[in-house]
């Protein structure tokens, strides 16, 4: 009887110990499948460096790289429809002259988007104001009064004693704008024996100018905006 039972003992303590082996110290004694100092081999596919390469796209050789440049270079491009642009040939005008400073300002706002540059300049000229026929002075006021009555009883009329100015004491014998008229009245007297002259009157005016610089396509386009008398073109040095 105690050997039956410590035969049942015995099998007892085996199955305990072999369930212990097995089940309670896989992670203790468990060998490695490698020799100490070697590394452990894996599969291709278990490296995620080498699967995330595989599914990168493949990079283009040279000779691919070289194929396809020199497509694309054999390709004729497109011809260009616009053509190049040209430099506009300009062209310098002086405007003038005009009558008052006013007119001016106001010729160069109405062609303000006809020209490239603009300028006004005022200058000083010499203007006629007719031609004068008289008798010179006489070295006082009585020797002019009797001139001028001997002129009268000549049968001569039109003329008047200058008593004062530059030229006092000189006999007028009338102003022309015409000198043809000038001549004819200066003949007459002459011809009655008197010593008539005649002389151009003239007068410093200023005159108002507007200096442009307008495209040379049609330099008489100002025209058509400007129609004041007196107003002509000529050519001058560009500024």
């Amino acid at each position: 009887m105690f050997l039956r039972l410590l035969f049942v003992l015995l099998i007892a303590l085996n199955i305990a110990v072999g369930a212990w082996l097995m089940l309670g110290q896989d992670d203790v004694h468990v060998r490695s499948v490698t020799d100490p100092g070697v590394p452990v081999l894996h599969l291709l596919t278990e490296r995620p460096d080498l699967v995330a390469a595989a599914s990168a796209p493949a990079p283009l050789s040279a000779s691919s790289t070289l194929a396809d440049a020199s497509a694309a270079a054999s390709v004729p491009s497109a011809p260009s429809s616009a053509p190049e642009p040209t430099a506009a040939s300009y062209r310098c005008m002086a405007l003038g002259p005009f009558a008052s400073l006013q007119a001016l300002r106001s010729a160069r706002s109405k062609l303000e988007s006809q020209t490239a540059r603009s300028r006004s300049r005022q200058e000083q000229s010499q203007q006629s104001r007719g031609w004068w026929v008289y008798l010179p002075a006489q070295a006082s006021r009585a020797q002019a009064l009797a001139q001028a009555q001997r002129l009268s009883d000549a049968h001569i009329d039109d003329y008047f004693v200058v008593s004062s100015g530059g030229q006092p004491n000189t006999i007028s014998l009338g102003l022309f704008k015409d000198p043809a008229n000038a001549r004819k009245r200066r003949d007459q007297v002459v011809a009655a024996g008197f010593p008539a002259q005649m002389t151009e009157r003239v007068e410093t005016v200023p005159e108002y100018w507007l200096d442009v610089v307008v495209a040379d396509v049609d330099p008489a386009a100002w025209r058509q905006r400007i129609r004041a008398l007196g107003v002509g073109s000529h050519s001058t040095g560009c500024f």
